[in-house]
């Protein structure tokens, strides 16, 4: 696995991103507002993802849900470029099935009627305060697989270490975009006292 650097991160998404907005825009030349917003996103989440060189799932994730779009998939193979090696390992049914747990059909069948018979009864009283926790864990780790591309299909393990990357880019990202917007604000305010 590729450490990056947050300096090196930012090189490289900022290249990304820039070349991604001009294939946009040779691509389609007239684009309404929406349009537009929608195609930077796109370009930004998949220069994020292909700075991450394939090594984390949401990365896999982004990059393989772009490329199911016909007309994305120029955008993708000319921002990931011939040395990628990018093929979606594995679809999610597959990472679904490698993170569960072989289990026999016994202890499942128990394990269910044991479940079953716990829903009936409630909480226990003198658990409630475990069980208040556990629910409130389960519900967030619920949120947080919908959060995280890929996220459905990953085990808590991962899903929280890839949750971390998956932050960290994306404060990388709103750095540099807050970087842009500025330098774009200080450009506009110079202009338009040079005008005056």
């Amino acid at each position: 696995m590729k450490v990056h650097t947050s300096s090196k991160l930012r090189k490289e998404f900022i290249k990304k991103w820039v070349k991604g907005l001009q294939i946009c825009c040779s691509l389609k030349k007239n684009m309404d507002i929406l349009e537009r917003k929608k195609k930077i996103k796109l370009c930004a989440d998949i220069a994020l993802a292909s700075t991450k060189n394939e090594t984390t799932l949401w990365s896999i994730a982004l990059i393989s849900d772009a490329k199911k779009d016909d007309e994305n998939k120029i955008l993708v193979d000319n921002l990931l470029g011939p040395e990628s090696r990018f093929k979606p390992r594995m679809t999610n049914r597959q990472m679904i099935a490698c993170h569960k747990r072989v289990r026999s059909k016994k202890i499942l069948k128990k394990s269910r009627h044991v479940c079953q018979k716990m829903k009936k009864m409630g909480p226990p009283k003198s658990n409630l305060a475990a069980y208040i926790a556990k629910t409130l864990v389960k519900r967030r780790t619920q949120v947080l697989k919908r959060l995280v591309p890929g996220g459905e299909s990953m085990d808590e393990f991962s899903l929280i270490k890839e949750a971390l990357d998956y932050v960290l880019s994306l404060r990388i990202q709103v750095d540099v975009m807050r970087t842009l917007a500025n330098a774009n604000e200080v450009l506009n305010q110079s202009d338009s006292k040079i005008i005056d």
